[in-house]
């Protein structure tokens, strides 16, 4: 069946092909079964060098990448370059990860030694997602090889032409034939690679329905190693003594730069202290009301590029307008007025006098673009307990206030990524990176990533048997 991707930009094909079939994905995985043992026999050293070299090539061809990034899924060109400086970085920060976390260790007692080892879980899928097609996939690809894994990696359908650079770049950096393989396609093609029988491990970018459907899957399969990035419903919560131009500032960029599609793009703010957070919301509105939409060919570059399609664009006007029908008062109506079909401008909203339930209702949702709901409560206390009204935990940010009242927030906001003075979208290579309830299953990507990629070997080795019958000291 023939495929393609889309620019969001101009509606140009960017990949044409076709879609990987049955017949197609079961050689892979039986190719990928096969190469599992010669690959996890080679050197940590001969590994880590494969990486370095996919390192440099993405320096060398930075800016081809750059480009691809723009075309196929509408990044404005700071971001892509953005991403490409995070791909390259990500190659040292999981080669420390490995040798700080998950390298072999021994320990001698006299005539025995304690040690442990760690081996390679087999054939991993990895699911990318299209929203940072190189850097995301690439941030568990990265670890998987180093661990000894062979990859099989499904781009998102959105960034096909992404993936296949990829996986260009790898063989150009020595990658063995096997070790790392590409299939294109849909939710089918995904579905057919995580049931086959060589699947040990699954790496997934995406939502918490894809989420579910994995787990659902995988319920009986308990040799399989699920690790699983989802989205959020992140809160950021703003004292009254912050001046309302940085508040105005910050908010805005939390939620919406990459125009909202960001996993840690703040959906809720929370603002308290009377007539303050009067003039921070009344700043926050005015600034995003000036932030300018447009092409990422444009000059100069607009604050906000396009959503990833006309459907994202369309889902997010329905979502705005659902939220004013359950009561919330509208703030900043989104700009459907633009050159591009993909283009929407940033909305708010206002929930402050929704009920606790229905606002918990909002709390609950999940979606990629900018849109923002804000809430006034009475104090701090009840900031924090809005904050948390949500059953997703993968970012929340507090701005201004002391750290005791940090400490607090990070301590009951239920969260894996909490900032404080910083965006909600601030993340560090050398942290874990993952979320709380439905925004991760504990298995957290980012400096952590590495955990998930093999399995703990101990062993207590002595040099010759014991001279005595052990049930003497039984």
């Amino acid at each position: 069946m023939k495929f393609s991707s889309h620019s969001p930009i101009d509606g140009t094909h960017i990949w044409e092909g076709n879609e990987s079939r049955p017949d197609e994905i079961r050689l892979v995985m039986q190719q990928a079964e096969h190469v599992a043992r010669s690959w996890r026999s080679v050197s940590v050293e001969t590994r880590i060098g494969i990486t370095r070299r996919y390192a440099e090539y993405l320096k060398q061809y930075r800016g081809e990448i750059e480009s691809l990034l723009v075309r196929e899924v509408g990044k404005l060109r700071h971001d892509a370059v953005g991403e490409v400086d995070a791909a390259i970085a990500k190659i040292e920060n999981s080669v420390l990860a490995f040798e700080q976390r998950r390298s072999a260790s021994r320990v001698d007692a006299g005539e025995l030694s304690r040690e442990v080892r760690y081996r390679a879980l087999g054939v991993v899928v990895v699911l990318g997602p299209f929203n940072f097609p190189l850097h995301l996939p690439g941030a568990q690809i990265i670890p998987a090889l180093l661990a000894g894994n062979p990859v099989v990696f499904k781009p998102s359908e959105r960034a096909t032409a992404v993936g296949q650079w990829m996986a260009s770049a790898w063989n150009e950096a020595g990658i063995p034939e096997g070790v790392l393989q590409t299939i294109v396609g849909g939710a089918d093609v995904a579905v057919q690679a995580i049931a086959s029988p060589e699947t040990r491990g699954v790496f997934l970018t995406g939502s918490k329905r894809t989420g579910l459907v994995l787990r659902h899957m995988l319920v009986d399969r308990y040799d399989v190693m699920l690790a699983m990035e989802l989205g959020g419903n992140n809160p950021i919560v703003v004292e009254p003594n912050v001046s309302p131009d940085i508040a105005a500032s910050m908010v805005t960029h939390s939620a919406f730069i990459s125009s909202g599609q960001r996993c840690t793009c703040a959906r809720r703010a929370i603002f308290f202290g009377g007539d303050n957070a009067s003039m921070q919301i009344a700043k926050l509105v005015e600034r995003a009301s000036r932030l300018t939409i447009g092409s990422p060919l444009d000059t100069p570059s607009p604050d906000l590029g396009p959503l990833i399609s006309a459907e994202a664009v369309e889902y997010i006007d329905g979502l705005y307008k659902n939220f004013i029908e359950r009561g919330c008062k509208p703030l900043l109506p989104p700009n459907r007025e633009l050159p591009l079909p993909t283009c929407i401008g940033p909305a708010i909203v206002d929930a402050t006098e929704l009920s606790q339930n229905d606002f918990r209702e909002i709390g609950d949702l999940e979606w990629f673009g900018p849109l923002l709901v804000i809430r006034r409560m009475d104090d701090f206390a009840d900031a924090v307990d809005a904050a948390r009204d949500t059953s997703y935990g993968l970012s929340a940010a507090l701005l201004g206030g002391t750290r005791e009242m940090f400490d607090r927030f990070a301590d009951e906001v239920g969260a894996g990524v909490v900032n404080w003075n910083r965006g909600t979208t601030g993340a560090a290579g050398l942290q874990p990176f993952g979320g709380l309830g439905l925004s991760g299953n504990h298995c957290p990507a980012g400096f952590f990533a590495i955990d998930s990629c093999n399995d703990p070997v101990a062993s207590l080795a002595a040099d010759q048997l014991p001279t005595t019958d052990p049930w003497e000291n039984a």
